[in-house]
């Protein structure tokens, strides 16, 4: 992290920061002295506006989108147009993320790897990632985009569209994830979230209407 300008670390019920710890940080220990220890990842990602998940273990099936993922290229390119509080989400050391940890976030990303062995160590991934940003943090383009609450509206706006359209319940949870999907793989921009809104409202409108 303190190699590629990251400072803020959160921990969700890690082990003891002890002595080797310190050691292995060498000239980095404030990242760990100022550390945030959570006792749940939902107390951990109360505040972020946009979570991005790490995972080796993706869906090959376009229907299947919460382990959907992005090339780290193609996130790397994008997400220093968002505005607000962005976390990324690596899981544990064995298990990685679980299915419910996953779909709260707003994109999986995945580090291209050999199909022979996929996975890389914890450190690893953090160290990719990390670089892959921190190349791009002084090329990128600037532009305003949509904070937590109004991710929170646009969401609810489809949810409505899909109660008003009487969606069928068993494809229900499938469609909001891969809409969640839609929006975190195009970072939409203020003038976009704008736009969509305005479609959405007018759609909630016409079908009352209807009814």
């Amino acid at each position: 992290m303190a190699n590629f300008d990251f400072k803020n670390l959160y921990l969700v019920n890690p082990f003891e920061l002890n002595d080797e710890c310190y050691a292995r940080a060498m000239h980095a220990k404030d990242i760990l002295d100022n550390s945030k220890i959570f006792t749940s990842f939902e107390d951990a990602i109360k505040k972020m506006d946009f979570l991005a998940a790490t995972s080796s273990i993706e869906s090959s099936n376009d229907k299947r989108h919460l382990r959907n993922a992005v090339e780290l290229d193609d996130f790397s390119d994008k997400i220093f147009e968002t505005e607000g509080k962005i976390g990324l989400v690596f899981g544990r050391e064995d298990i990685g993320l679980l299915n419910e940890e996953i779909s709260v976030c707003d994109m999986m990303i995945r580090i291209p790897t050999s199909e022979s062995y996929l996975s890389l160590n914890l450190s690893h991934a953090v160290c990719v990632v990390l670089y892959s940003l921190y190349l791009r943090r002084v090329i990128v383009s600037k532009k305003r985009t949509i904070d937590k609450l109004e991710k929170e509206k646009l969401f609810n706006f489809f949810s409505q569209i899909l109660d008003e359209i009487n969606y069928p319940n068993h494809k229900r949870e499938n469609t909001e994830v891969m809409f969640k999907r839609i929006m975190g793989r195009a970072i939409p921009s203020k003038w976009e979230y704008h736009t969509l809104m305005g479609v959405f409202s007018k759609t909630l409108d016409k079908v009352k209407k209807q009814k």
